[in-house]
C-alpha cells in the first residue's frame, strides 16, 4: 500500500484499495487534503495538484452539484454512501469519469472513493459497434432472402427444393405447383418419387445415382396423373446450415403443353396495368415501350400509344441530373429503390416522386421497368429564405433547388447533430464520455450543444 493518505490506519487504507481506483481525502470545507491512486493510473503531477483545492471546482462544471452533494451528504450518515458519476478534470490527463461515492472518515474528513469507468464506457462503444455491424448484417441478409424468395417464385422454370437423404420436398414454386397440378402447400412434405408418375421412378433413381457420382444428366419424366404431360428434368446439390439439399428443375417438354404458365404471366400483366402507381418500361435508351394506365393519368397522356416511343425523360427527373444518375446506377447495380425525383404533367404539374426501377438488359430485348409513386414533401424555409432540408430523406430532393454550397452546410449540421445526440445515448447522457467518443474537446462539445439546442 502507498503511502498515501496521511494518517489513515493500514485497514482503512487496504479497504479502500479494493473498492477504488483512486481516492481523496476531502476536508469539511470540501478541500482535497491527500489524494491515492491505484494501478490503474500512473504517478502524475496532475492528480497532485488536487491537493489544496475545492473539490467541486477541479471536476467539470456539469459535475459540480453532484461533487457538492456527495461531500455534504457524506457527513449526514442516513445519506452516505451513495454513488455518483463525476467527470475529473486532470492537469494534463484530460478527463476521467469516475463513478465516486463519498464516506465520513471522522467529523472533519470524508474520503471520495472512485471507480474508473473508461473501461466501461470502451466495453458499451465496442458493444454499441457490435450491434451495429450485426444490424447492418441482418439487413443485407433480409435482403438477399427477400430477392432469392422472390426470384424463386416468378421463375418460370418449376422448381423444387428436397432434402437430400430422404426426398423430401420443402419447398416448391407456383410454376412447379402448376405443372404437377396441385397447390404448393400439398406439395410440401411429399417424396419426390411421389408427385411422378409410377413409370417415372427408374429414371429419377437413375438421376440420384448421377448426382451421387457427380454429375447431372436431364431426364424425361411424367407428372403423377398427368400422363399427358412430358417434362425435362435436372437436378443440383447445395449445402445449406449443415443438411444436404437438393435443387430439382423440371420445365414442360413441348413449352406449349404449359398453359398455366401463360395464364400466370396474363394475370400478372392485368394487375400491372390495374395498380394505382404508374409503370413504365422503357428500352436501354430509356424511350418508352409499355406504361400503364396510372403512368398515362400521371403524365396527363390518354393513352399507352400517346407515350410510347417517347424518352422518359420528357417526363421524369429533374433536366440533367437525375436521369443520368437513374440509367448509371441500374446499368451497374441492375436495381435502384426509392429515388427521389420529380415528374411532370404535359401541361406543367410537377410533383415530387420516389423511383424504384429494375434492369433486364441480358434478354433478347433488352430494357427497364420502372414503378413511381408521387409523395407529399415538405420543405420549410430558413431565415436566409433558401429551401432547406430538415431530414436527410429530403436532401436529394434538393438538388437544382438550391445551391450545392447551402445543401453541403446544411447536410454537414444535420450529420454532426444526429452524431452528437448518438454519443450522448452511447454514454448515458455524460458529456465527457461523449466528447471522447466523438474525438472532440470538451468545449468544442458544449459549443456544439448550445449551437443545436441539444440538452439543457
Amino acid at each position: 500500500m502507498d503511502a498515501e493518505l496521511g494518517d489513515l490506519d493500514e485497514f482503512s487504507r487496504g479497504l479502500i484499495a479494493s473498492v477504488a481506483d483512486v481516492a481523496m481525502v476531502v476536508d469539511a470545507s470540501g478541500i482535497v487534503t491527500d489524494v491515492w491512486l491505484g494501478a490503474t493510473f500512473e504517478r502524475s503531477d496532475g492528480w497532485q495538484s488536487l491537493v489544496g483545492q475545492p473539490w467541486s471546482e477541479t471536476v467539470l462544471p456539469d459535475s459540480r452539484v453532484k461533487a457538492e452533494e456527495l461531500v455534504r451528504n457524506a457527513f449526514e450518515e442516513d445519506a452516505a454512501g451513495e454513488r455518483r458519476e463525476v467527470n475529473q478534470a486532470i492537469e494534463g490527463g484530460g478527463v476521467v469519469t469516475l463513478s465516486a461515492s463519498a464516506v465520513r472518515f471522522d467529523d472533519e474528513r470524508v474520503v471520495i472513493a472512485g471507480r474508473d469507468l473508461s473501461p466501461v464506457a470502451s466495453m458499451q462503444q465496442r458493444l454499441v459497434s457490435a450491434q451495429q455491424s450485426m444490424d447492418l448484417e441482418y439487413r443485407r441478409l433480409r435482403r438477399a432472402g427477400t430477392a432469392y424468395r422472390v426470384l424463386f417464385r416468378v421463375c418460370l422454370d418449376a422448381v423444387l427444393v428436397v432434402r437430400d437423404s430422404d426426398h423430401e420436398i420443402i419447398e416448391a414454386n407456383p410454376a412447379a405447383a402448376a405443372l404437377l397440378g396441385a397447390p404448393v402447400e400439398s406439395v410440401r412434405g411429399q417424396k419426390l418419387e411421389d408427385v411422378f408418375a409410377a413409370g417415372s421412378r427408374d429414371e429419377l433413381f437413375t438421376l440420384f445415382g448421377a448426382l451421387e457420382a457427380g454429375a447431372s444428366p436431364e431426364i424425361d419424366i411424367t407428372p403423377a396423373g398427368r400422363e399427358d404431360l412430358k417434362v425435362s428434368a435436372s437436378a443440383s446439390r447445395f449445402r445449406q446450415t449443415g443438411t444436404l439439399l437438393m435443387l430439382f428443375r423440371f420445365w414442360p417438354t413441348d413449352r406449349g403443353q404449359a398453359p398455366e404458365l401463360h395464364t400466370r404471366r396474363s394475370r400478372m400483366m392485368a394487375v400491372l396495368e390495374a395498380m394505382p402507381d404508374a409503370f413504365v418500361v422503357t428500352d436501354a435508351e430509356l424511350r418508352v415501350l409499355s406504361a400503364n394506365a396510372a403512368y398515362c393519368e400521371l403524365v396527363q397522356r390518354s393513352t399507352e400509344q400517346t407515350v410510347a416511343g417517347f424518352h422518359l425523360g420528357r417526363w421524369l427527373g429533374r433536366p440533367g441530373v437525375d436521369l443520368k444518375i437513374i440509367s448509371a446506377s441500374l446499368r451497374e447495380n441492375g436495381v435502384l429503390r426509392d429515388f427521389s425525383t420529380v415528374i411532370r404533367g404535359e401541361y406543367g404539374q410537377t410533383q415530387e416522386a420516389l423511383v424504384t426501377g429494375v434492369a433486364a438488359m441480358d434478354g433478347d430485348l433488352p430494357c427497364m421497368g420502372f414503378s413511381i409513386r408521387t409523395v407529399e414533401t415538405r420543405v420549410i424555409e430558413s431565415d436566409s429564405g433558401s429551401l432547406l432540408p430538415r431530414s436527410a430523406d429530403r436532401l436529394r430532393s434538393l438538388v437544382g433547388r438550391v445551391s450545392l454550397k447551402d445543401i453541403v452546410q446544411e447536410s454537414t449540421d444535420l450529420v454532426e447533430k444526429l452524431c452528437i445526440k448518438a454519443a450522448l445515448e452511447v454514454s448515458g447522457n455524460n458529456r465527457a464520455a461523449a466528447a471522447a467518443l466523438l474525438g472532440l474537446s470538451r468545449q468544442s462539445l458544449y459549443s456544439k450543444l448550445r449551437r443545436y439546442s441539444i440538452g439543457d
